[in-house]
């Protein structure tokens, strides 16, 4: 975890492998798994049978690939299973665009805020065709548009020492709204847009699809 302000905050997304402990642990099954299908956008929102955490894409999953098909209640489940909680989306946004260690690496300037969670410009990161970005699982096959998601910890570096919190998949923060949340960073789906600091996206927290994972805080006392 890195320390940014009163908070600290995971350095990548939930992987397969983490929420597999979880889900084992506590023997819980999510709502993807229990209706049978996971939703992924071809014009238009459609239902892939047999997609879950488990099998992201229908087929076999790497445990280092971000866990997704999970919803907003779900995702804070586990992360209070951890003794953590989902960031509010001013803490995601904090921590994704301005620089907070007093020494940073990668050329970042401490107490800038920058357009993009890896700098000035999109560069480094899985998005579409924006960014320059080749090292994906490649799901292209199962895909109506883009790669899929990389592996985890696999993009630049960013801002405070984070990875993907620029595109790869939307991840969960909260609001002050009992059934909409906020969904940060865009994804693997989108260009640069959906990634920039003043772009703000929003969804039902019981939407669970292959574009959106999560990454947990932890306050500090």
């Amino acid at each position: 975890m890195q320390k940014i302000s009163y908070f600290s905050i995971d350095l990548t997304e939930v992987s397969i492998g983490e929420f597999r402990k979880f889900a084992e642990t506590i023997n819980y099954k999510t709502e993807a798994e229990k209706r049978g299908w996971g939703y992924v956008y071809a014009l238009g929102w459609v239902k892939k049978e047999g997609w879950n955490w488990k099998k992201p894409y229908g087929i076999k999953d790497e445990l280092n690939e971000p866990a997704v098909h999970i919803n907003f209640d779900e995702a804070q489940m586990f992360c209070k299973w951890k003794n953590k909680r989902l960031p509010s989306e001013e803490e995601w946004v904090y921590a994704a665009y301005k620089e907070s260690r007093k020494k940073p690496s990668n050329n970042f300037e401490y107490g800038k805020t920058y357009e993009y969670p890896v700098g000035n410009t999109p560069e480094g990161v899985n998005c579409l065709e924006d960014c320059d970005f080749d090292n994906y699982v490649n799901y292209r096959k199962l895909l109506l548009k883009g790669n899929g998601h990389s592996k985890v910890g696999f993009t630049k570096k960013g801002i405070n020492g984070l990875y993907d919190m620029g595109a790869n998949v939307w991840e969960w923060a909260d609001i002050q709204n009992k059934s909409i949340k906020a969904t940060k960073g865009g994804s693997w789906w989108y260009g640069k847009e959906q990634m920039h600091l003043k772009h703000q996206a929003r969804k039902n927290k019981n939407m669970s699809a292959v574009y959106i994972g999560f990454r947990c805080v932890k306050d500090l006392n």
